[in-house]
């Protein structure tokens, strides 16, 4: 028996929507709750990976009000309430397997796209200590090692530091998270010859946080920044 199969048996995995055991070896989600998820469809904005009502239109009016620091990003789906709950389970009970499937789904959907953004290190967006210590964990670095051991590409989790806890986002405006965010993010360590870099998150709200990050890696002299995410807020 492969190692894998024993620990199936011993650890059986469970689907990240409905949280019962998926059964099949190697299988990480129910075949129905796979075609539950509202994965997201063009067109797209192009700045910022955003479903948009017009095809005609390059970017969605987010970006057109807004400079974005960074070049464009991606996201895998739309953030309704299927994907609200299974990214509350991860945060917030522990459920940091389920982003085994998220990570893998991102790089089998847009490995290509990912690959074209020639980027030189996978850095995830940090959260503050004080609340890694409490979560145990930063979701995003645990997805950018997932996408980057599936794409072969390096996660550098040191290149982005937060120095500052921050009031919860949820109840803020577009501007007033961004405010809200002003120097909470500070370049930390950048190796040489690292000039373009994937910035990666679980959830792409207003973009607050991602154009925050992105505007500490630019100062420090990073000349191209992108994004890869699992949830877009806003679809269609």
């Amino acid at each position: 028996m492969k190692f894998n199969k024993i620990l199936d048996i011993l650890y059986p995995r469970r689907c990240p929507v409905c949280g019962d055991i998926t059964g099949g070896s190697g299988r990480m989600i129910c075949p129905d709750c796979l075609r539950k998820l509202s994965f997201v469809k063009s067109p797209v904005c192009k700045k910022c990976g955003k479903e948009i009502e017009d095809e005609s239109m390059e970017f969605c009016p987010d970006c057109m009000r807004h400079p974005r620091a960074f070049e464009y990003g991606i996201a895998l789906l739309n953030y309704d309430e299927t994907a609200r709950h299974s990214m509350a389970q991860i945060k917030y009970n522990n459920k940091r397997e389920y982003l085994d499937f998220y990570g893998t789904a991102l790089a089998a959907r847009y490995g290509r796209t990912i690959r074209r953004m020639q980027a030189d290190a996978l850095v995830p967006v940090p959260v503050h200590a004080t609340r890694k210590k409490t979560r145990g964990f930063n979701q995003a670095e645990i997805l950018a090692r997932v996408i980057g051991k599936k794409l072969g590409i390096p996660v550098i989790p040191e290149m982005l530091v937060r120095n500052k806890k921050t009031l919860p986002q949820k109840d803020l405006s577009a501007a007033e998270r961004l405010k809200n965010l002003s120097g909470a993010f500070a370049a930390g360590e950048i190796p040489e010859g690292i000039r373009s870099v994937i910035l990666v998150d679980d959830i792409y709200t207003t973009g607050s946080t991602i154009e925050a990050c992105a505007r500490a890696l630019r100062a420090s002299g990073i000349s191209r920044v992108y994004f890869v995410v699992i949830c877009m807020t806003g679809g269609r």
